[in-house]
């Protein structure tokens, strides 16, 4: 779990036990505020909170009970927002909210916002003010996200505000780079150009952390990491088409919302269930193939029972048997209902998919691959996609999503043929926006004859016969991780910035004493001397893309990719969602 250990580590090493007492505990508060909050509460634990003498954890946007006898500790992103809500909590001299405050930015401070604090009273409370860089979201093990809002500025660098945009992202994959003691080379997708602007900036931002820390980056493998910069343009059709792996599925048809589970466990008796990699069974099952989740799952709770010498009434177990054996053994309440809650998801998510899911499933592949699954090359989409359009059944975003992988197969379609296909699939005008609105992404979508030359990657072969025909695509990140690995990525398409290696020992900026020199923790950097590939992807990465880094990372053990993109993770819905708001 390398990127949620290290930043829980950071969290508590270099902000919690930071100016803490040594001889005598100091009880204080831990102030967040609606981005730093993410990072906590994925990175750490209550528990680990209060042993470390935090009594309750609060939220700088609301109002908060003053305790005027306590120090807090803020962890806050260096905003006007943030840092107005931390003047105010000391504006009363005689009245603060606590007795003093450790201030701890996300990133770096602006000069501006530094010199109003410095003129405020909350500079007589302040005990420390200390940057930790840490300024992005660990999802998963192996994935992160910015939690930025979805920006139409990306694809517009000449649009008003691009800079402060890029500037923004590029401060935080720097933090996420300095993080893992990273200090990789950048390429970037060269058709879109603020992917080059942005991949400067971090040049610029990496250099200035690597003169901070000149051990960044050291070590024959960390010498090979690469840090890819990608816009969401180069592969519309992975966030697009229905998934049968587990997690991908079940968020895409099933009503998760901050990855909190929702079922009916018995009669009247409704469940909550976070999906993350505190639950073991889930982070085995989550990138497995829906036909195999059920059958495993059954197979591991046989095995548990075994193991518990737990008798079960029949030899299939079913979600009922499992209500009634929680129910009789409450010593094994905790386990048993993990099984429960997958056997659930897993029977939620074949209810949907045998509703029309697997018809669509064919007609979304074909599209994609070009090919059926006898690898014959399908001469006529249009006879596939109409019945689709015209099923009352099928729902709008669905049609949507059948009509762009149409368009992406075509590279392109004539106005005449775009109004036609709207019309037979009955979609409203106002949601059309999510298909022309494609365009903003680099992607053709009418064509008057004259279509723009798009380079297409030449892909892997990877379709054998155990290959399930309704999971034929591989996402396209896959192929450009490992042909970066194995050299074989396309240069002109894919340029690195510069050789910024050579000689980057040798100049070295003088450090900041703004805020007292602060070093980090060498070996809290989780810095394992392996190759890195760390992928960010503009517009948000998709459940199967993150899926991909995995699988990389499993088939070369000396090598670790990263991925994450600026948005919340994408399911297909709120892909949508996101282009039908560019340019709004």
């Amino acid at each position: 779990m390398v990127l949620k250990t290290v930043v829980g580590n950071r969290i508590l090493n270099d902000v919690i036990r930071h100016n803490q007492n040594t001889e005598k505990m100091d009880w204080r508060v831990l102030v967040v505020d609606k981005l730093s909050i993410k990072m906590v509460s994925a990175c750490t634990k209550m528990h680990q909170l209060s042993a470390e003498g935090i009594t309750i954890v609060e939220t700088l946007e609301k109002t908060r009970e003053p305790m005027p006898t306590m120090e807090a500790i803020y962890l806050i992103t260096p905003t006007e927002e943030s840092v107005t809500a931390l003047i105010n909590d000391f504006k009363s001299p005689t009245r603060p909210l606590y007795k003093g405050a450790h201030v701890y930015f996300t990133e770096a401070i602006p000069e501006s916002l530094f010199k109003t604090i410095s003129k405020s009273e909350v500079a007589k409370k302040t005990r420390s003010l200390v940057e930790v860089n840490i300024s992005f979201t660990p999802y998963e093990s192996q994935v992160f996200t910015l939690d930025s809002s979805p920006s139409s500025m990306f694809y517009s660098p000449q649009s008003p505000g691009s800079s402060s945009y890029l500037e923004k992202v590029a401060e935080q994959i720097a933090t996420l780079c300095s993080t893992l003691g990273e200090f990789p080379s950048i390429r970037f997708r060269a058709e879109c150009e603020a992917n080059r602007q942005l991949a400067q900036i971090l040049q610029d931002r990496l250099s200035a952390y690597k003169a901070e820390e000149p051990s960044m980056g050291d070590g024959s493998e960390k010498a090979k990491s690469q840090l890819i910069i990608l816009d969401r343009g180069f592969d519309i059709t992975s966030p697009l088409l229905h998934e049968l792996t587990f997690q991908a599925m079940a968020f895409d048809l099933l009503d998760i919302k901050n990855d909190v589970y929702k079922y009916e466990a018995s009669q009247g008796v409704t469940k909550e269930v976070i999906l993350d990699e505190n639950d073991d069974i889930w982070e085995e099952l989550r990138h497995q193939h829906i036909a195999e989740v059920s059958k495993n799952v059954t197979t591991k709770l046989k095995k548990f029972n075994s193991d518990k010498r737990i008798q079960s009434s029949s030899d299939k177990s079913s979600i009922r048997d499992l209500s009634q054996m929680i129910k009789k053994m409450p010593q094994h309440q905790a386990e048993l209902a993990k099984f429960s809650t997958h056997l659930h998801m897993a029977e939620e998510c074949m209810k949907n998919y045998q509703g029309y899911i697997d018809k669509l499933c064919k007609v979304e592949q074909d599209l994609a691959m070009g090919t059926d699954a006898d690898r014959e090359k399908i001469k006529d989409q249009m006879r596939n996609i109409v019945p689709v359009l015209l099923d009352q059944n099928v729902t709008i975003n669905d049609k949507i999503r059948i009509i762009l992988l149409y368009i992406q197969s075509k590279n392109g379609i004539s106005e005449e043929n775009l109004t036609k296909l709207v019309q037979h699939a009955q979609i409203p005008q106002e949601k059309t926006l999510a298909i022309r609105n494609m365009a903003n992404l680099g992607v053709n979508v009418v064509v008057d004859g004259t279509r723009g030359r798009t380079w297409s990657m030449r892909r892997r072969e990877r379709v054998t016969e155990h290959t399930y025909q309704m999971s034929r695509w591989t996402p396209q990140v896959k192929d450009i991780i490992e042909d970066a690995i194995e050299g074989k990525l396309d240069n002109n398409q894919f340029p690195f910035l510069s050789d910024q290696r050579q000689g980057s020992n040798k100049t070295q900026a003088p450090a900041s004493n703004r805020y007292g020199r602060w070093h980090k923790d060498k070996a809290e950097q989780g810095s394992r001397n392996i190759g890195r590939v760390i992928v960010f992807i503009a517009g948000g990465c998709s459940f199967s893309e993150a899926r991909a880094a995995y699988e990389v990372t499993k088939e070369r053990t000396a090598w670790e990719v990263i991925i994450g993109g600026d948005t919340q993770m994408l399911t297909p819905e709120r892909f949508l969602e996101n282009v039908h708001q560019l340019g709004a």
